[in-house]
């Protein structure tokens, strides 16, 4: 896909997304459903999942936007204690142990971080 790809959508700049930082947190429809995404820097690469832990499906952020650990190397889910690898979105600790967060496909082109949308992955404003 190119960023002129009508399923792909301006997210961030770049820049807006630091290793191990603070979260750029965006709407989604999934599944016909309203629901919160994040995009994340992790070991130089962007990386997007649903907002949504894998054992019950609630917000993970403990504030807006922190998802990592104070390490910057795992994020966490501040209500079931859930660890999860950056990278893959897989839980590798705690009650969802080998679930896997929904990932979400990102591109960064031009000093510039794109999402893509996918048949039950839509904008949630047209």
């Amino acid at each position: 896909m190119t960023t002129a790809d009508p399923r792909c959508i301006p997210l961030c700049a770049s820049s807006a997304l630091q290793d191990g930082g603070r979260a750029v947190a965006f709407d989604v429809l999934y599944a016909g459903q309203p629901c919160r995404a994040f995009a994340i820097r992790y070991a130089g690469q962007v990386h997007a999942y649903l907002n949504r832990c894998a054992h019950v499906a609630m917000e993970m952020d403990y504030q807006e936007g922190q998802f990592f650990d104070d390490s910057g190397q795992w994020l966490l889910c501040a209500t079931h204690g859930a660890v999860y690898a950056p990278d893959t979105g897989r839980c590798i600790e705690g009650p969802c142990c080998g679930a896997s967060l929904v990932k979400i496909e990102l591109t960064e082109t031009a000093g510039q971080v794109h999402w893509h949308t996918a048949p039950s992955l839509q904008p949630a404003f047209p």
